[in-house]
């Protein structure tokens, strides 16, 4: 560690634009009635999602380990079904193993919920947020609209809710992922989406990919035309996942047992297992509002806005400085 990288990270010029793009999206909110709200940064539970990672902390005078958030989405929940309308929340939130060109381990989220959305009204009001986000340069963007299924087909030519466990190895093994052989069907999936199929979407597009697997569902509703796939869209723009959106569920019993089912895979993993937030299914078990919602990572959408080759370029203070 050195005194002489004191200063910020990013530039004034990028500094001045991150202030005026939150500006931006605090108008675009209120334009709309939609109230931003405040939770907490520390937490008494972990998400169980085995893609995220907690940062665990010991508060002094707290004999309960405490979390940092990898999202406001359960405590928004909570208000959501406490009855507070639709709202956002501009925040930081902080997730381990992010580090490189496109992850930081503490970066901006606007997380936002919609009563009485569809998923497809929810992917227009995302597009247009991200278009004021960018500005001048949203012009250069078409939007697209792909099919999970119809993204692997093109990019692999593979269908990846119908290829076999041994199609989906072979698909793999060229990426250099050592453990193809022993990997179960969603880690090869996750691996070709991160390392194959994500990295060539959004081409000059703002491109939302709906459809997911109903084993990638996570807190999303299945599709009740086919479940096999669940209502759940992400956004991409030139190779960078920017947004991950749900049609929401409601159903405490079932979301339940998705936790249940993540935390023995945790185990199966060697991930830190933890209870589960029995606040978050009390909520749902009380009534959460017929919703949709989304989490659109603001750093990445700022490098689209300014040009920038990596999200230290627009951090005031990435981690490596703080």
């Amino acid at each position: 560690m050195s005194g002489s990288d004191w200063r910020p990270s990013a530039s004034a010029a990028r500094l001045a634009q991150r202030a005026q793009r939150l500006a931006v999206a605090r108008e675009f909110f209120a334009a709309r009635a939609v109230l931003e709200v405040d939770t907490p940064l520390v937490v008494n539970a972990p998400v169980s999602d085995v893609h995220l990672h907690a940062a665990q902390v010991q508060l002094e005078g707290s004999a309960a380990p405490l979390y940092l958030h990898t999202s406001p989405e359960y405590a928004m929940k909570r208000l959501l079904a406490a009855g507070s309308g639709d709202i956002y929340q501009i925040c930081h939130v902080v997730r381990g193993f992010e580090s490189g060109r496109l992850h930081n381990p503490e970066f901006t989220l606007i997380e936002w919920y919609r009563r009485g959305f569809t998923l497809a009204q929810l992917m227009d009001e995302v597009e247009a947020l991200v278009r004021a986000l960018i500005g001048a340069r949203a012009a250069a963007y078409a939007g697209e609209r792909v099919s999970y299924r119809q993204a692997f087909q093109r990019e692999l030519g593979l269908d990846p809710l119908h290829a076999s466990l041994a199609q989906l190895r072979a698909a793999a093994q060229p990426l250099g992922f050592a453990a193809a052989a022993q990997s179960a069907r969603d880690e090869l999936l996750e691996l070709l989406m991160g390392t194959a199929v994500g990295p060539r979407l959004g081409r000059g597009a703002l491109t939302f990919v709906h459809g997911y697997p109903a084993s990638q569902a996570a807190l999303a509703r299945l599709d009740p035309q086919d479940a096999s796939t669940a209502l759940r869209f992400e956004l991409y723009c030139e190779g960078i996942e920017l947004a991950n959106g749900f049609h929401e569920l409601g159903a405490a019993a079932e979301q339940r047992a998705r936790f249940v089912a993540d935390n023995a895979e945790r185990q199966r993993r060697g991930l830190p297992v933890a209870a589960l937030d029995e606040r978050l299914l009390a909520a749902l078990a009380a009534g959460l509002p017929e919703c949709c919602g989304v989490a659109l990572g603001f750093d990445r959408t700022l490098i689209l806005a300014s040009g920038a080759a990596s999200i230290d370029e627009v951090l005031p203070f990435p981690t490596a400085r703080a």
